[in-house]
């Protein structure tokens, strides 16, 4: 999920990134290495990780402001004047240059972009619900709310200066606060200029594991994929030499993305297939996500099934999720 807000960046003509990690991120350090692929390893600024000071390790979460206390030396004494603040949980192709240009034409202290979802069957209970006035100007922002007053949601994505995000982070630490969303936006909005940018662009908001098999499952459809990976840029990932997927005579493939140095014998319907799965003779895939490295024997059948890495479903298993709660299973597990 990184690469969509990495190349983004990288797209848009920022060539300095932090990236804030919290636990467990030996995995993130090996797919993001030196930032080569996103042309990020420069002698001058680059691709630096920003892990968690010892005191924070436990209970901090995305818009923690210790986060951004812990790493404040960073964010001072880098060259440029404006930050872009954003999570990766929000999957889109955009150039950040027009919001930027937006933020400018405002003589705005902090842009938020955002999507309006009105024509979509979205779930907005877990996102940051915003209102903007006829100017842009946001009026209201509400975090989680229990009652949906509209459908624009932030996509947790910011423009400000630099200066002010130090301010920021001094005021709401000083006075015992953490929430940069809660703290240093809502109860800012009457004294500072806080605009909404809107996002033209697709949109999929990725916050629990029924909205990640569902988006997964758009890239299904060309007009998304070809707008989520062409539209403003390319998406860049880390790049692995593999060889190309093998299918054998009695396979068959339909309203499928399939990665390379597969071995396909079996059936493939409306599903995502990694990098290096094997299919047996007799298996059946249909509306799931096969990650890397996984097994499914000979005769296996999978449905509505989500299998992370290295996860080997023996012969003649049949497994069944529904819909709209897959099936999980973790890593390396055998079946």
């Amino acid at each position: 999920m990184i690469d969509f807000v990495l190349s983004n960046m990288v797209n848009s003509g920022i060539t300095n990134v932090g990236i804030i990690v919290q636990h467990k991120y030996r995995s993130l350090m090996d797919h993001l290495g030196s930032g080569k692929e996103w042309d990020l390893d420069r002698k001058r600024d680059g691709l630096f990780f920003l892990p968690p000071g010892q005191r924070y390790q436990q209970g901090i979460y995305r818009w923690d402001l210790r986060h951004f206390y812990t790493h404040l030396d960073y964010i001072q004494y880098s060259r440029q004047k404006y930050v872009l603040v954003s999570g990766s949980n929000m999957i889109c192709n955009i150039d950040y240059r027009d919001a930027f240009k937006f933020h400018q034409a405002m003589n705005a202290d902090i842009t938020i972009l955002y999507k309006d979802m009105e024509n979509t069957d979205e779930n907005l209970s877990q996102c940051q619900i915003i209102e903007t006035a006829e100017d842009g100007r946001i009026i209201d922002l509400e975090i989680k709310p229990d009652k949906i007053k509209s459908s624009k949601i932030s996509m947790e994505m910011c423009i400000m200066e630099k200066s002010l995000l130090v301010e920021l982070i001094h005021r709401c630490h000083f006075r015992g606060e953490c929430d940069l969303v809660r703290d240093g936006f809502i109860k800012n909005l009457n004294r500072l200029r806080i605009y909404g940018f809107p996002h033209q662009g697709y949109l999929a908001p990725i916050d629990s594991i029924q909205s990640y098999h569902k988006h997964s499952m758009d890239l299904l459809r060309p007009e998304v994929w070809q707008k989520l990976f062409f539209d403003k840029g390319l998406i860049i990932t880390k790049v692995k030499d593999g060889a190309p997927t093998k299918y054998s005579d009695g396979s068959r493939v339909h309203n499928a993305l399939i990665a390379n140095d597969c071995i396909i014998e079996g059936i493939v319907e409306n599903s995502i297939i990694f990098r290096g799965v094997e299919i047996g003779r007799g298996a059946r895939i249909k509306d799931s996500i096969i990650m890397q490295k996984c097994k499914i024997e000979e005769g296996a059948w999978v449905e509505n099934v989500i299998a992370d890495k290295g996860v080997t479903v023996t012969k003649g298993k049949h497994l069944k999720g529904e819909e709209h709660y897959p099936l999980v299973i973790t890593k390396k597990t055998v079946i």
